[in-house]
């Protein structure tokens, strides 16, 4: 058995099936933090003003962030047992469905999603994420994502609390097309072709790959498939120039001068959807009849894209005095976004304030085995227990549909 295999089965053994996480921090160079992911105010540049600031905090990842300059660690989350540490992703490796579950090892040979709190000040560029077939050209997977607006962490909007998604329906690909060929003269007038959605806090979004997407400046729970790919579409952002190499950086090499190849990779149905909103947004379901036993699960990010339940979360909130078992159909990674309590035998406690660096005690990884048996939540505190919680691929069969929020 390997250093890092044992490590694993020992701390899952005292854990009672559950890894205690780090905090992973990755920065942006292209934008500017929004300041809630509880940083000391002096940490946002922890990495230097080189790599950029802090803007993202990123949990259950077996995913690298893709970003230029970056360690090759950057972006992967670690358990902490003993006075040492390890990735997830070795655990996973050495340990595979023991800690994710068969059905997922055998399908993927890995966890292959993960989630982030992301948190800008502004907006973020106009943007895509490929899907499968078109990231496999540059060895990489394609990105669909999900948001959740946690209102814990927003109680103050920043700049532009909306989001452009899609494009206009009328809109044709010659349009989008001249936007690409006015790159270099300034705002190449993108988001005139696009519409903004005000974000409400305790709302979210599905997001299938190919479809444009410029999210605004509330900070947001992000689960999505185990890729950082991307293409920008948008030239300049309040002000501030994109470099043309973040619009091409995932497309083949011999295509970064093909704006009509740049434009055909978009979904433009699904871009130019006069019933977008219908078709993408998500409000939670309370999932049973449980707040006489003191507590409220409930879905804040469920649906399919193309017809795949490729990733799934949940919000729980306890009262404080509260015990439950909690029950779950697969493995997850959890982050303590309000309050104390207990998860099993380990604590949960939510920091005002971190440093770079230092260990918290708000984000565990629970296996499949114990999230099936069920796990023992206690609110020990005087204030709500509020966690979120997401999970892999096909995990969660009972997990409602887009819309289904309507019924």
């Amino acid at each position: 058995m390997s250093n890092v295999a044992k490590l694993a089965a020992d701390a899952l053994s005292e854990g009672g099936g559950i890894f205690r996480l780090s905090p992973t921090w990755v920065p942006r160079a292209f934008l500017q933090p929004g300041r809630r992911l509880k940083l000391h105010p002096n940490d946002y540049y922890a990495l230097g003003t080189h790599r950029g600031g802090i803007d993202e905090r990123w949990f259950g990842s077996t995913t690298v962030a893709t970003n230029e300059g970056a360690p090759d660690d950057e972006g992967l989350s670690y358990c902490v047992f003993g006075g040492e540490k390890f990735t997830l992703k070795d655990a996973i490796s050495e340990l595979g469905g023991e800690i994710i579950g068969d059905a997922i090892w055998g399908k993927y040979n890995r966890w292959p999603v993960y989630s982030k709190f992301f948190d800008n000040m502004g907006p973020i560029p106009h943007h895509m994420h490929q899907n499968t077939e078109q990231a496999a050209k540059v060895g990489q997977e394609g990105k669909p994502e999900s948001y959740y607006f946690p209102p814990q962490l927003n109680a103050i909007g920043n700049n532009f609390p909306y989001t452009f998604m899609g494009l206009e329906p009328g809109t044709t690909k010659q349009d989008v097309i001249d936007c690409l060929d006015r790159w270099n003269e300034g705002d190449n007038g993108i988001l005139d072709l696009s519409k903004a959605y005000r974000l409400k806090p305790g709302t979210g979004w599905l997001i299938p790959p190919c479809v444009l997407h410029a999210p605004g400046s509330l900070l947001t729970y992000e689960p999505q498939w185990g890729s950082d790919v991307f293409g920008m579409y948008q030239s300049m952002v309040e002000g501030r120039a994109v470099h043309r190499s973040l619009l091409t950086k995932d497309f083949p090499e011999d295509k970064h001068d093909d704006n009509a190849y740049l434009v055909e990779a978009l979904d433009w149905e699904a871009n130019v959807d006069p019933n977008f909103k219908e078709n993408n947004y998500l409000e939670p379901i309370t999932i049973g009849d449980t707040a006489a036993a003191g507590y409220i699960d409930r879905w804040v990010v469920y649906g399919k894209v193309n017809g795949e339940q490729l990733f799934t979360a949940k919000e729980l909130t306890v009262d404080p005095g509260a015990k439950l078992t909690l029950k779950d159909t697969g493995a997850y990674s959890w982050i303590t976004v309000q309050g104390e309590g207990k998860i099993g035998n380990l604590r949960l406690q939510t920091p005002a304030m971190i440093r770079f660096g230092e260990m918290t005690e708000d984000e565990v990884f629970v296996t499949e085995k114990t999230a099936k048996e069920g796990v023992t939540i206690e609110n020990t505190g005087s204030e709500p227990l509020v966690s979120l919680r997401y999970f892999g691929p096909d995990a969660c069969p009972d997990a409602p549909n887009v819309g289904d929020h309507h019924k």
